[in-house]
């Protein structure tokens, strides 16, 4: 049972992490602009928050649901301001810099981390994503046990961290190809980008009602 449920936690990770939002637009950005583990170390902060998700929509805990749908306006509108200031920060990153800090070792891999951890967590509506998930792959909460949730959330975190681990691979190769005024254009655009679906994520308030 273990078994069979690590692979279905790899397939909901992989679901959950795939549509290229605004996560996955910073994380391109700053593989472009730091390099490879600052990508990977950023999407690894999404997967973190992605498994504390699985891990209560697993347990049903039904007492944080219940709070998140009761104030999942504030929700959206404060998680949808940081998204907008996030595309403001990439419209103005200045790409020199960031690759000055790479060759001085001075990027710092846990602040990549623990910006995209906390970004992610802002947005708790993701749990109801995780529970239509758990129910469309017949895992039922009252059914399973600790070793079978501990499988569970295991195949959400390695199927959320092997995609980023390929997207920010991928990036990285043609990173090299790939000139500084290039970049420069690429945070312009990675920014607006960012930043219209920050003011997306706050208009579909009315839309979820």
């Amino acid at each position: 049972m273990g078994f069979a449920l690590f692979w279905k936690g790899v397939f909901v990770g992989l679901m959950v992490t795939l549509p290229l939002g605004p996560i996955g637009v910073l994380c391109i950005q700053r593989t472009l602009n730091k390099g490879r583990l600052s990508g990977f170390f950023s999407g690894l902060g999404a997967a973190s928050a992605d498994a504390i998700f699985a891990i209560i929509a697993g347990f049903g805990i039904s007492y944080i649901i219940s709070f998140i749908k009761t104030q999942h306006i504030y929700f959206q509108i404060f998680g949808g301001i940081i998204i907008l200031l996030l595309g403001i920060h990439i419209f103005y990153t200045n790409p020199v810099r960031q690759i000055r800090h790479q060759r001085l070792n001075k990027n710092r891999l846990h602040h990549d981390f623990l910006s995209v951890f906390f970004l992610t967590i802002t947005n708790p509506l993701a749990i109801f994503f995780f529970l239509a998930m758990f129910a469309g792959i017949n895992v039922a909460s009252d059914e399973i046990n600790a070793f079978g949730l501990t499988s569970l959330v295991g195949g959400v975190l390695a199927g959320a961290a092997g995609w980023w681990f390929l997207l920010s691979f991928v990036v990285s190769i043609f990173r090299e190809r790939i000139r500084l005024r290039n970049i420069w254009w690429m945070n312009k655009v990675a920014g607006i980008i960012v930043f219209v679906l920050g003011i997306l994520s706050i208009l579909s308030i009315w839309f979820i009602e």
